[in-house]
């Protein structure tokens, strides 16, 4: 890449809110603000919100929301509609300048000359520029909108792409665009171009679907006599069929992960690795992706999002932490209280019970309903589980086990551990032929941590009554 001089460095995110922040609208925010900060730069968010009928406040909140849940700071918020002055400003001085003009032409008119002029209907065919040369003033009362007239001193626009290279539009392909509607509200391209003047935005790094409109944009900043920023477009994340990401392959807005109990970093680390390599390595620290992170290592086709993979990633970040962290995790994302919700254990075994858990499970919903199971006692037991573990002798050794275990004292893991392995050898069986049942007993299935962990936590009185229970079942 460029060399590029990083105290200079501004990059935008400009989110519109008209519905949910998006996960395809958040990775292009994170590569934008590890761009950023890698070079030393400034992250911008720009609110585009001069679509005044669909913007609201609770999808501006939500985006805001979104970016503290993933812990990415910006460095200056600018709200595009306290700009709309300058923006009708800006429209009139291309007027004066004989770079733009008002458009009385109603949607008919210009059907009606396609059709006279080509002999037939075409959808591709362009606006004539009948109003480009009109010298009447006879309209001047009619509504109008505000068309760019397309520079005659050039037949194509060029960009170097930062992701994909040089890349050319013929200006054949172009009309003489609309740059404010009939109402007088200035369009996409237009206030884009301003704002980002106004901001000094040095580059432009955003999704692929935006590259129809670079040219258009590229025009009117040598029309306003602005430095055109660097672009960088992003290929977009694509579900399995290799179609746009829909409900049906993921979850598409961004709260709906944390409330699914997925954790930020890990969902950061993700998407970041969505598109972008740093040689084999899958997982990084926001420290090692802010040091790495660079343009020239994006990838120029569509990245598939693949849910599993998220799973497996969520669960490797929930292993390596601690279960204070975990559980405060869950308090402040999910707004959940494990010390009442598991009323009656201790926060020392609450913790205990988050580090066997964490091993096992790969969200933060999973280790919850985990832990609420183990508290509450099964309703319920496996029924495959209880076909492969239960003999004709299982009844009478579970009835051995209440008997050792109701005469322990201390009902403690190492005690606990040894009266059972006593057990299995005095009646002549493995101890994985006495262990499944007693995990069927606690939580209803043969699927859980160590029993010994888990009888010392349940406690002695609680856990000899779900023996007792599950007894009643295999009747």
């Amino acid at each position: 890449m460029k060399n590029l001089k990083k105290e200079n460095i501004r990059v935008r995110f400009a989110p519109s809110p008209t519905g949910y922040l998006h996960i395809g609208n958040l990775r292009a925010a994170i590569f934008n603000w590890l761009f950023a900060r890698h070079h030393g730069g400034k992250f911008l968010l720009r609110v585009e919100d001069t679509d005044r009928e669909r913007s609201k406040q609770e999808y501006k909140d939500y985006m805001l929301d979104s970016l503290q849940w993933m812990g990415m700071d910006y460095d200056e918020l600018v709200t595009q509609s306290e700009h709309i002055d300058e923006h009708k400003k800006m429209i009139d001085k291309l007027i004066d300048e004989g770079k733009a003009y008002r458009c009385y032409c109603t949607q008919e008119e210009i059907e009606q000359r396609k059709k006279d002029n080509l002999g037939h209907d075409d959808l591709f065919a362009g606006y004539d520029g009948f109003c480009a040369h009109r010298t009447s003033e006879e309209d001047t009362n009619k509504p109008y909108t505000v068309r760019f007239k397309l520079p005659k001193d050039k037949n194509s626009i060029t960009f170097d792409d930062l992701i994909r290279g040089p890349i050319t539009f013929e200006l054949d392909q172009f009309d003489d665009f609309i740059i404010a509607r009939s109402d007088g509200t200035p369009m996409y391209n237009l206030v884009a171009v301003v704002d980002d003047n106004f901001m000094k935005i040095t580059h432009i790094i955003r999704g692929e679907d935006h590259i129809s409109n670079t040219p258009k944009q590229i025009m009117l900043y040598e029309a306003f006599g602005f430095k055109v920023p660097e672009f960088a477009h992003v290929p977009l994340i694509v579900g399995p069929s290799g179609d746009k990401l829909s409900k049906r392959d993921a979850a598409v807005s961004v709260l709906e992960y944390r409330d699914q109990g997925y954790l930020a970093d890990a969902l950061f680390n993700y998407l970041v690795r969505l598109g972008w390599s740093h040689g084999d390595q899958e997982i990084f620290t926001k420290k090692e992706l802010i040091a790495y992170f660079d343009l020239d290592h994006v990838g120029k086709k569509g990245a598939i999002f693949d849910v599993d993979k998220l799973l497996w990633l969520n669960g490797v970040y929930m292993r390596e932490m601690l279960a204070a962290e975990i559980e405060k995790t869950i308090s402040q994302d999910l707004k959940i209280d494990l010390q009442s919700t598991l009323s009656g254990w201790s926060s020392k075994n609450i913790l205990r019970l988050i580090d066997l858990y964490k091993e096992r499970t790969k969200t933060l919903k999973e280790l919850i309903a985990s832990l609420e199971l183990l508290h509450q006692g099964p309703k319920d037991y496996d029924k495959a589980a209880i076909e492969k573990w239960v003999g004709e002798k299982t009844h009478e050794h579970i009835e051995k086990l209440i008997v050792v275990l109701e005469a322990k004292d201390a009902f403690e893991h190492g005690q606990l551990a040894g009266a059972i392995k006593g057990l299995c050898k005095d009646i002549g069986i493995k101890l994985v032929a006495l262990a499944q049942p007693i995990r069927l007993s606690l939580t209803g299935t043969s699927a859980s941590p160590g029993v010994f962990e888990l009888l010392e936590i349940v406690g002695k009185e609680e856990s000899v009554n779900r023996l007792k229970n599950f007894l009643k079942k295999i009747e």
